[in-house]
């Protein structure tokens, strides 16, 4: 059941921090070619030169998500470099809490479906097309189970999120037999996003008290259902989600 993806090439967004890092480095330790794309373009320099270090290949790529024209960007550079890419993990997103749905300015929505949403579609449009003629792919959305469970604090980013199954559903129907496409929806995780809450005293109660596994997850934690998903041992799975959530979505 080894995993090997050597010849592929990766793009992972929100790849140098968090849970993106942890799959780019889980990608490249199974073979792939990872291009590591965040708006810190040194953030992602030093994972790329983490991974040649180890004997991999990676570039670095700055990218500001929310705009179709730094997907354009993105897009052409990967496939400048690599010729293109086998692989997408639409990872990169952002979830602002707002004190209220009336204190929520335009501003703010736009770019929380910016980056949660529109940035997945284009994403998944050029790579997906590109995949399909060359006649192999895997597209990964990240969602959250907060779209499950959503509050009044975030609903922007849970709305987003739980569109980002949609396009799943739809782009493995257009992009399908050639490209498979899943969606992950983890659950609450330890990153330097969330330590604040996920560390905090009053979550580990809550966990404790209702979650099957009693605890947030930590990042490599979701590198094992990233690599199934994207690997020939998913080669019947496509149009699925998959949750990595310690039970959170089906606690009470």
């Amino acid at each position: 059941m080894r995993i090997d993806l050597g010849g592929r090439v990766a793009v992972v967004t929100g790849g140098s921090r968090g849970l993106g890092l942890a799959m780019s480095r889980g990608l490249a330790q199974a073979g792939a070619t990872v291009a590591i794309a965040s708006r810190k373009i040194q953030s992602c320099e030093a994972v790329a030169s983490e991974i040649i270090a180890g004997g991999g290949l990676a570039s670095a790529h700055a990218f500001d998500a929310g705009s179709w024209e730094q997907c354009d960007k993105l897009f052409e550079e990967v496939t400048a470099r690599w010729g293109g890419a086998n692989i997408l993990i639409n990872n990169v997103g952002k979830s602002p809490v707002a004190p209220s749905s009336l204190e929520t300015s335009e501003k703010l929505f736009d770019m929380i479906i910016g980056v949660n949403l529109k940035t997945a579609f284009r994403l998944s449009a050029l790579f997906g097309s590109q995949m399909k003629a060359a006649g192999r792919g895997a597209i990964i959305n990240i969602s959250s189970s907060g779209a499950l469970r959503p509050d009044p604090s975030f609903a922007p980013y849970a709305a987003a999120k739980l569109g980002l199954t949609v396009f799943t559903t739809t782009f493995a129907q257009e992009y399908g037999p050639q490209v498979r496409v899943n969606t992950v929806m983890p659950g609450p995780f330890h990153t330097e996003a969330t330590a604040a809450w996920s560390r905090s005293e009053s979550f580990a109660k809550h966990a404790r008290g209702s979650m099957p596994l009693q605890r947030a997850g930590e990042p490599s934690e979701i590198v094992g259902a990233v690599l199934y998903l994207v690997s020939d041992h998913a080669s019947f799975t496509t149009g699925a989600t998959l949750n990595v959530d310690g039970g959170f979505s089906s606690a009470r």
